[in-house]
């Protein structure tokens, strides 16, 4: 996990795009600016950014079903609940998969474990457009080769 970059997920565990299931790592570090200030004393990975690692999963995960050939764009986050706190240094074990998908946008139900504890789960929005331009995908390629994303589920 790279805060500084927005880079919240490491690695793809496991991709099933029959099934529309994805499940990601992220190790949260042990040392972030970040901490500094959410809290002194009390370093906690902020809410913002586990519905961010959720929809950062949900993200790789739409790609696998669309075949990289749209790209998910955050529009709304719905019934997102914090339910446990998750610290530096915690491995992240988020799971995503797809509620609906057409029209456009797609909705996926993510959430996000520590040790098997639910710590955080949402219902997420997604507006699926087409690649802005050639660089974002040349991005999206470089950056799925970094987190293992698996070429063959997209493959025909």
């Amino acid at each position: 996990m790279q805060l500084e970059y927005f880079h919240l997920i490491d690695r793809i565990v496991d991709l099933k795009v029959d099934e529309k299931k994805v499940v990601v790592e992220a190790q949260v570090p042990q040392e972030s600016t970040i901490f500094e200030g959410h809290f002194p004393g009390y370093p906690l990975m902020p809410g913002v950014l586990l519905i961010e690692s959720m929809a950062q999963a949900s993200g790789w995960l739409l790609l696998g079903v669309l075949k990289f050939e749209r790209m998910p764009i955050l529009a709304a986050v719905k019934e997102a609940k914090v339910r446990g706190s998750v610290f530096p240094g915690d491995l992240m074990s988020i799971e995503a998969t797809v509620a609906h998908e057409g029209s456009g946008y797609a909705m996926t139900e993510a959430k996000i474990r520590v040790n098997g504890k639910l710590r955080a789960n949402s219902t997420l929005t997604f507006t699926l457009i087409p690649f802005p331009n050639a660089d974002m995908r040349a991005f999206m390629d470089t950056v799925a080769k970094r987190v293992g994303f698996p070429q063959q589920a997209v493959s025909p």
